[in-house]
């Protein structure tokens, strides 16, 4: 019996190469294989950063204190902005699963209209991304360091060329985050500002007012390879955005291409969640 079923085996369609054992396409899979080892390179910077962070002594930057900005409005906003960037990435994934199942369907016009919205919804985030590390780069205030290594936050940012006699109401605060935190105005406060060391505003690889340099290097490098990998995202969307205006798709009788770079997409918007939370929420 056992030799019967051996030979009622096709060899031919088992081992030929011609059917996959997972009924998924060479592209797909090859597809899976890449985003695995990519969430193996994204899982490892998280973790360095954990790391950094858990072993650093000091005081850590907060990220609502850190990014509180709106484009174009002055004022304190924790996080609103950096939550909206969100919130529209995770929009285009859902537009891009409504694309993949219009090409499921066969329906061309679906697949356009709600690809051509992850496409703008890309665009929106790497625009929102590129101001946010213009305001980061760019920073608030900044601190002052005296002679006896002393910090001292500015309150309001002096601007170049400028001396703090000029700016009406200036102000330094001490000890800032602790219980004893003080606020200097007056001439003691333009006497500390004149007689500084050093002046720190924003942020470089170098040093950087937020903290200590380990995190500007983390979230520039993170952030940034992120934000490469939603730019090369909003690429590969255009080549097929280009192809499915083209009919190419509908000649081949599929619309694979999408459901590939879906999975590219999705995958992009799932690491942004840790990102997000790594950077912006512990």
């Amino acid at each position: 019996m056992a030799g019967e079923a051996t030979k009622a085996i096709d060899k031919t369609l088992l081992w030929g190469g011609g059917r996959s054992p997972f009924s998924v396409s060479y592209g797909k899979m090859m597809m899976w294989f890449f985003l695995v080892s990519d969430a193996l390179t994204f899982s490892g910077l998280l973790v360095a950063y954990g790391y950094a962070r858990q072993a650093y002594t000091g005081a850590w930057p907060i990220g609502e204190e850190v990014f509180h900005a709106l484009p174009g409005l002055h004022g304190n906003f924790p996080l609103i902005y950096v939550a909206l960037m969100t919130f529209i990435l995770i929009i285009s994934s859902v537009t891009m699963v409504l694309a993949v199942e219009a090409g499921h369907r066969m329906d061309r016009k679906g697949v356009t209209k709600w690809l051509g919205l992850t496409i703008v919804g890309g665009f929106f985030f790497l625009g929102s991304q590129a101001w946010e590390w213009s305001h980061f780069i760019h920073g608030s205030a900044g601190y002052i360091t005296t002679s006896d290594n002393e910090q001292y936050f500015l309150v309001e940012e002096v601007p170049h060329g400028m001396t703090a006699t000029d700016v009406e109401g200036f102000a330094l605060i001490s000890n800032m985050g602790e219980e004893n935190e003080s606020t200097i105005t007056g001439d003691k406060a333009t006497s500390l500002f004149n007689d500084r060391i050093n002046y720190v505003q924003g942020a470089n690889m170098t040093i950087n007012e937020y903290g200590p340099p380990q995190y500007a290097n983390f979230f520039f490098f993170i952030t940034g390879f992120h934000g490469f990998h939603v730019f090369t995202g909003v690429l590969l969307n255009i080549i097929i955005f280009l192809g499915v205006l083209k009919g190419t798709y509908e000649r081949r009788g599929h619309y694979e291409m999408v459901e590939k770079t879906g999975l590219y997409w999705h995958f992009v918007d799932l690491v942004w969640v840790f990102v997000f939370t790594f950077f912006y929420l512990i």
